[in-house]
């Protein structure tokens, strides 16, 4: 049965009247128990006509110009009054947004936000709201539901708060579900999670999946149907063996063809050399450790142990990829070598505060929309104590134009597209000559075309200025192009660590083979995924407690796996 129809549909922004039209004409049909996978890079209208079939267009300065959209056959979304969509978004139409911290209230708990689906939705109240909200975590495989659910989202990592918009709207049972980039920013194992319970919910219920991505890879292993649009229309759209195997459309085939391919390690990097070198950045047995408050006078009931004892070292012109799932540690080590949190124990030495510099995942957060790129540029000279006088003037303008940006000083970040703005974040975090990079997930943000284009840039830009990047990412094919070294990290502790082509090719803790295992591919089609229920280590640990040290066992020459078993 046809549970969505699409045709003609038009969408404009601006005042009525005086619109811009940005969705110029799409047809589709979602049936029940289908996924149609909508691809395209950013700003090809996929996000856009998905709004606009909830009419969230509406509360954003858009509005459907023509067109209709029929639901279930007899309501037509795209004319349908306020009242008639408020009955209709989240009950029948679901939606799992891309960018959870602007999807949740910052200021209300998690389990408050949570329970309002299933008091609203359901009828329920006191004691069954929160038994059902803690199932609806434990679905979607966060640990310690019950915790969380008084936890503010600050308090959680960014897979973890996509995990609770993901809950959010399973929660309320919809007929279609609409999932813009909903995996975005998880990990392998999660994000094969996450396919699983979609999965799941269209062989249970019949659900029809609207599921938006950039990864082509991605959808192959879900899809039914695959539309690919570009510049706001619809340049190819049919079955997914007919779109992935013969490509009609040249647009189509370039999106293909920038898709990271894993290889086994085989594309790993062979070209930085360790011998005889001092290292640019050395850890030690790093600990970072949060309490945890509850009961009478908030008295400390636990601790968090969120890093546990990890120690490696980089040498300059390498790189040393920090994978492993969400909520591992990767992006608290990261935090602690800069010391954006205390670390708890250990020591980390570098050749002084200038030494090393961040570039963070979304550059729409990073970069100060007040401010030129000139005030930018100069904020971390600032900082440091320098002058901004000519000299520093001509070291932006060489490092825009190293990055490949106009030298334009007085241009703001708006006037720039995403990959330019992160391309904008590396030139700034090379205004003070650092000797390490810490790039914490800075590429998975983009499209995959410029997703290329940056990390041929850091490749470029490490052999010129013999920097040393730690990068932190959870795509082992991203990983896999561009590191030297490997680091799996796994409930805060590194469990396997070698040179990148060793461990991705020959992985020998049982974690670490799990994650290869669930790297998507084009060539893996209409995937029977099944939901791994096996409970992630809780990091809560008793006050007082600690953990057993870590024995290795030396499997090559530059690759050791840790013994025992997390407990």
């Amino acid at each position: 049965m046809t549970l969505l129809s699409v045709r003609d549909l038009r969408v404009g922004f601006g005042r009525e009247g005086h619109e811009t039209e940005v969705v110029h004409g799409v047809d589709f049909d979602v049936t029940a128990g289908e996924t149609l996978a909508i691809v395209g890079e950013s700003g090809s209208g996929k996000s856009v006509t998905a709004m606009a079939i909830n009419r969230l267009i509406d509360f954003g300065g858009g509005r459907i110009l023509g067109g209709r959209a029929t639901f279930d056959r007899k309501i037509d979304l795209a004319t349908a009054s306020e009242g008639q969509m408020q009955r209709l978004r989240g009950r029948e139409i679901g939606m799992i947004f891309q960018e959870p911290m602007t999807s949740l209230n910052p200021v209300l708990k998690v389990g408050t936000q949570i329970g309002e689906v299933f008091r609203k939705q359901h009828g329920l109240s006191g004691r069954a709201v929160r038994d059902a909200s803690i199932r609806a975590l434990d679905r979607v495989r966060i640990p310690d539901a019950a915790r969380r659910l008084d936890q503010a989202p600050h308090q959680m990592s960014g897979g973890m708060l996509q995990r609770v918009m993901i809950a959010i709207a399973l929660a309320g049972e919809p007929r279609l579900l609409i999932a813009d980039e909903p995996t975005t920013a998880l990990d392998v194992t999660i994000q094969a999670q996450i396919m699983g319970l979609l999965a799941e919910l269209k062989r249970d219920t019949g659900t029809g999946l609207i599921f938006i991505t950039h990864d082509i890879g991605l959808v192959a292993g879900l899809a039914d149907r695959i539309m690919v649009m570009r510049g706001g229309e619809a340049v190819e759209n049919g079955a997914a063996d007919q779109v992935l195997d013969r490509p009609a459309h040249d647009y189509t085939r370039h999106l293909l063809g920038a898709v990271p391919h894993f290889r086994a390690g085989q594309a790993a990097r062979t070209d930085g050399a360790r011998t005889g070198q001092v290292p640019a950045l050395d850890v030690r047995g790093l600990s970072v450790r949060f309490p945890v408050g509850g009961g009478f006078l908030r008295k400390t009931r636990g601790v968090v142990h969120a890093v546990d004892g990890v120690s490696f070292d980089l040498v300059p012109g390498e790189t040393l990829g920090i994978v492993g799932e969400s909520g591992s540690g990767k992006s608290t080590t990261a935090r602690a070598i800069l010391d954006l949190v205390r670390p708890s124990a250990g020591r980390i030495e570098t050749g002084g505060t200038a030494a090393v510099q961040m570039v963070f995942q979304n550059p729409n957060a990073s970069l100060n929309p007040r401010m030129t790129v000139r005030g930018l540029l100069a904020e971390p000279v600032i900082a440091a104590g320098q002058n901004v006088d000519a000299d520093v003037l001509e070291r932006m303008r060489t490092l825009l134009g190293r990055v490949d940006l106009p030298d334009d000083l007085d241009r703001f970040p708006h006037e720039f597209s995403g990959g330019q703005r992160q391309r904008l974040c590396i030139a700034r975090a090379l205004m003070l000559n650092p000797k390490v990079l810490v790039l914490d997930e800075a590429v998975s943000a983009l499209d995959v075309s410029v997703q290329a284009k940056v990390l041929d840039l850091l490749v470029d830009l490490q052999r010129e200025f013999g920097l040393a990047y730690l990068f932190v990412s959870h795509d082992m094919a991203v990983v896999e192009r561009i590191a030297h070294r490997i680091a799996v990290l796994y409930a805060g502790r590194i469990v396997e660590v070698g040179a990148a082509r060793d461990v991705l090719s020959s992985p020998r803790h049982p974690y670490t083979q799990k994650l290869i295992s669930a790297i998507p591919s084009i060539d893996r089609r209409r995937i029977d995924y099944t939901l791994d229920t096996e409970e992630v280590p809780s990091l809560l640990r008793p006050v007082g407690f600690v953990p057993p040290d870590q024995t290795w066992q030396e499997v090559g020459p530059d690759h050791r796996v840790a013994k025992e078993p997390l407990s």
